[in-house]
């Protein structure tokens, strides 16, 4: 394994980890919802009665927040190394995942582990060893 050390950013890194910490935390105390990305999007697709208005907010907030950053600076490099057939199959293995799932990587690893579930940890350790094995194959055996 190589380290890329000109892109290692430990400071930012653990920056934007409190921040997804501190939001989290906010939106669970004043909203009383866990925010997982999955249910708020799924939540979209099913409307139920007032439950529009502050997915829409909360969505349009992440859609935000990187054109907030780019305001204070430049964005750091993007470099993706996949067509765009595999980011779409990607994307969609990881919606029905997550729908499956109960949870995505932010509810799940986030907020559940916060609050000590086990089904939490359950789904956090499956996708990190679903993730690891994942780049073993791809990286290591194709």
């Amino acid at each position: 394994m190589i380290i890329d050390w000109a892109a290692f950013t430990p400071w930012k890194s653990l920056i934007g980890g409190l921040l997804i910490g501190l939001g989290a935390a906010v939106f669970v105390l004043f909203n009383g919802r866990v925010a997982g990305i999955s249910g708020i999007v799924g939540g979209l697709l099913r409307p139920a009665r007032g439950g529009m208005a502050w997915r829409i907010a909360f969505l349009a907030g992440l859609v935000a927040a990187p054109l907030a950053y780019g305001l204070a600076g430049a964005l750091p490099p993007v470099r993706i190394d996949a067509d765009g057939g595999t980011l779409i199959a990607a994307g969609l293995l990881v919606g029905f995942g997550s729908r499956y799932g109960s949870g995505c990587t932010s509810g799940h690893g986030v907020c559940g582990i916060a609050r000590l579930s086990p089904r939490s940890m359950a789904a956090t350790a499956a996708f990190m060893l679903s993730g690891f094995g994942t780049v073993y194959v791809l990286r290591h055996m194709m």
